[in-house]
């Protein structure tokens, strides 16, 4: 089988990186991976050849997928180019940055900060989603939103924070607004570390929602068959 190519976008903050692991590790064990992985960081390289990899994911950012950074356009017309030649995965900025290279747009919400464990419903059951769920919990950790998924894209998962919360174009590239790669305990320390940039009252309610049971399994399975592994 192919390696799975991740494209590391981001990092998790300073204060955090001695207790939690980077994208790339949380990424090979949501998906139960070894070393059939290999991560390119985007502001350095980004794969030669898309068909050597059974499928690309792109983790989050600090950045957003409308700054201008000099990585941003390469990293698109990469997508574009890449698109159609594997698997394509995008998780929170990944799931913008395709968005946005795909034909939609991309816009620091009014709503403020997401965070917490938030609640997606499933809008169109895809033939990897198995089984089957109405709805899912997930970790999130964002205040860009896709505000117009583009022409091409249809909506796989939304909720009334986030209406494009889940995206798939053709059958082999999909993306989500939320976290699955977060684990809970990560997904707290990140929003108490941000107490002070976001509401208390927010980092409150976020705090207790992450007490709570999530579907992180479920969709790392999703992911898993999507991307050919199961």
């Amino acid at each position: 089988m192919k390696p799975i190519a991740i494209l590391e976008t981001g990092q998790p903050p300073e204060a955090l990186r001695e207790r939690f692991d980077d994208y790339p590790a949380a990424f090979r064990k949501l998906l139960g991976l070894g070393g059939e992985t290999q991560v390119f960081d985007v502001e350095r390289a980004l794969p030669a050849d898309p068909t050597a990899f059974q499928g690309v994911i792109v983790t989050g950012s600090p950045a957003g997928a409308y700054e201008d950074r000099a990585w941003i356009p390469p990293l698109e017309d990469w997508l574009r180019a890449a698109r159609g030649r594997t698997r394509l995965i995008g998780i929170c900025f990944g799931h913008q940055i395709m968005a946005q290279a795909f034909g939609g747009r991309v816009e620091k919400s009014d709503k403020g900060w997401g965070v917490g464990l938030h609640r997606y419903d499933i809008v169109a059951t895809e033939p990897w989603m198995v089984p089957s769920a109405d709805h899912i919990a997930i970790p999130v950790s964002h205040q860009d939103q896709v505000v117009d998924p583009g022409p091409e894209a249809r909506v796989i998962a939304r909720s009334d924070f986030t209406p494009f919360g889940g995206l798939a174009w053709g059958e082999d590239a999909i993306s989500l607004q939320c976290h699955p790669e977060f684990e809970p305990a990560y997904a707290a320390a990140l929003v108490e570390a941000r107490r002070g940039r976001i509401p208390d009252a927010v980092v409150d309610t976020a705090l207790a929602s992450l007490t709570q049971p999530d579907d992180r399994a479920l969709v790392g399975g999703w992911l898993r068959r999507f991307l050919g592994l199961d």
